[in-house]
């Protein structure tokens, strides 16, 4: 976020002020949490793609990304960065996705295992040589941890760290995976970084997507981009996602991976746009639609 977006900000917050008393300090926090919106209140960030899944005793991550580190630094903060145990999974290579591991602090603590999953083969070469001179001060080989590269294919499915994992490759440059985690009854989907046909219909994915209770969902692009601009990118819409949502049968759509160029604003337009899409579809559809940023959490027991 540029200084000239928080100026914008600081601006319309005390626009918005104006009526309000906010003598005390649990009316100023009702004003925050009631009357601001989001993109006033908060910011969707820039880090790079990184999400944890609980539920597990074991820590259950998708991709690398710049978001790793605030997860590492969190944990080392609240003393849980110790004698732990990480489950890594990778949709794909580029940078953008493992670039945070260098930053994960418990990589540097003795006693701390990771397992590192991906249906590419070259997993370890990819994390040693961005850790390498001169890009890099310390080795993969010097960290603390233990790290375990582990490679999957998305003809099989596995059970780890007390999570049923389905695996399905993806159209991007590179090819890309998505992952499916089922657990008591619910389902989480990581589909980022995919390219999908414009007619969704019989799309393998519906089923990749089926009755899943969270949605997490490459839409860097308009439809009119993917379509028309930047076909064979390797990236989604909005409105694919929703699309598929509904043939699906999910419950909540993340819109995942957004234009990093877009300012806070531009991304709360089309989060509302997007949810003015899905209003076409009849209300016995629901589907819930989020805006992905640093720091959301949902939880699936509300569902």
């Amino acid at each position: 976020m540029t200084a000239s977006e928080v100026r914008w900000k600081i601006s319309r917050v005390l626009e918005a002020a104006q009526n309000h008393d906010l003598a005390d300090a649990e009316a100023r926090e009702h004003f925050i949490d009631s009357v601001l919106p989001f993109v006033l209140r908060g910011s969707c960030g820039g880090n790079t793609s990184c999400v944890q899944i609980d539920g597990s005793d074991e820590h259950i991550l998708c991709d690398a990304g710049t978001g790793l580190r605030d997860f590492g630094n969190h944990l080392t903060k609240s003393g849980e960065g110790r004698s732990s145990t990480f489950h890594i999974f990778l949709s794909h290579l580029h940078w953008d996705h493992i670039q945070g591991f260098p930053f994960f602090s418990p990589a540097y603590v003795p006693g701390n295992r990771i397992y590192i999953y991906g249906c590419h083969p070259n997993m370890a070469e990819a994390f040693k040589r961005q850790q390498e001179s001169p890009f890099f001060p310390v080795t993969l080989a010097e960290l603390g941890a233990s790290i375990q590269f582990i490679s999957l294919s998305a003809d099989k499915e596995y059970d780890i760290s007390g999570f049923h994992i389905r695996i399905m490759e993806q159209d991007h440059p590179g090819k890309s995976y998505g992952y499916s985690f089922s657990r008591s009854g619910r389902k989480i989907v990581y589909s980022t970084d995919s390219e999908h046909q414009s007619n969704p219909e019989g799309s393998p994915f519906v089923d990749f997507f089926r009755d899943a209770d969270l949605l997490i969902f490459d839409a860097q692009y308009s439809l009119a981009e993917a379509e028309l601009i930047k076909r064979t990118w390797g990236h989604s819409s909005n409105i694919m996602g929703v699309e598929l949502a509904v043939l699906a049968g999910a419950r909540h759509l993340v819109l995942f991976h957004t234009e990093p160029n877009f300012d806070d604003q531009r991304l709360e337009d089309i989060r509302e746009k997007t949810n003015a899409y899905r209003s076409i579809y009849a209300e016995e559809r629901p589907l819930a639609i989020s805006i992905a940023y640093d720091g959301l959490e949902i939880d699936l027991s509300r569902f």
